[in-house]
């Protein structure tokens, strides 16, 4: 097993759910990047999802196609994001994901991406617009560097592709919680708990909600019926309000404990 696996497998088997945060790299810089990243493993991310900046995020809401706007425009390109990652990879333990889009991936080569991510300390990619049926290639590719290639389930994923997609997944399955682009919700969608409770009659690998999920009731909500919590929007949206490096690095951290509490049960979590 690899680290993501590893941690998240020890996290299942003592019942807790896993907090994953998302950040866009290099947004708004790199060295702040870094520092989010730290501030996030100290202070409850049990995985960091970071995202590589795209000029076409089809998957993304307009709070993460910002954050990609700002990154792209400093500057940050895949090879800053390797960089970026074996820093903190060097100085932490949390596993990291990466997400990027197909596209990205290709023109760098399948076999060079994989090889590269490995190196630099990353675990598992998320590629949101590479269909389950045409991702055979870059399963071999990551499984060669010691990779994962995360899977994707929706509410209409039907059962028989649910079968093979949780037949064939390991490290984590990204449950789409809301259908649609990324984004902060008002609430969770009811069927949210089928769909976990579906996917759990094919597989024992965990399964994270993600996609609509905007503070700590609802991250409490998904903790109940997930294994894990993946939280984007929100949090690079507190960020990008947050003025300077220091209290854009302090917001993160406060959020991310905020969010910790809510889904051990914590009280007094607003």
């Amino acid at each position: 097993m690899n680290r993501l696996e590893t941690k998240l497998s020890k996290m299942k088997k003592r019942g807790e759910a896993a907090l994953i945060p998302f950040l866009t790299a290099g947004d708004p810089d790199a060295d702040t990047t870094e520092k989010l990243m730290l501030a996030l493993a100290a202070n409850g991310a049990d995985v960091i999802e970071l995202g590589v900046p795209f000029s076409d995020p089809l998957a993304d809401g307009p709070v993460l196609q910002a954050a990609a706007e700002r990154a792209l425009a400093r500057g940050m390109t895949p090879g800053g994001v390797f960089k970026l990652a074996g820093r903190f990879a060097g100085k932490s333990q949390t596993p990291l994901v990466l997400l990027v889009y197909y596209n990205l991936v290709l023109r760098r080569g399948l076999g060079n991406f994989c090889r590269e991510a490995a190196a630099a300390g990353i675990s598992g990619l998320v590629v949101p617009d590479l269909p389950f049926s045409e991702a055979g290639q870059l399963d071999e590719e990551a499984k060669h560097e010691g990779l994962i290639n995360i899977r994707f389930l929706s509410p209409t994923t039907s059962e028989a592709r649910m079968a093979q997609i949780c037949g064939a997944a390991r490290g984590f399955i990204y449950c789409v919680a809301v259908m649609g682009v990324t984004g902060e919700r008002a609430g969770l969608d009811p069927a949210v708990a089928d769909l976990i409770s579906r996917a759990r009659q094919y597989t024992d690998v965990p399964l994270a909600l993600g996609f609509g999920i905007a503070g700590p009731a609802q991250a409490a909500e998904a903790a109940a019926v997930a294994d894990a919590v993946i939280v984007g929007s929100a949090l690079v949206r507190k960020i990008a309000a947050a003025d300077g490096q220091q209290e854009k690095t302090k917001v993160a951290a406060a959020f991310a404990r905020t969010l910790k509490m809510a889904m051990r049960g914590e009280r007094n979590v607003v």
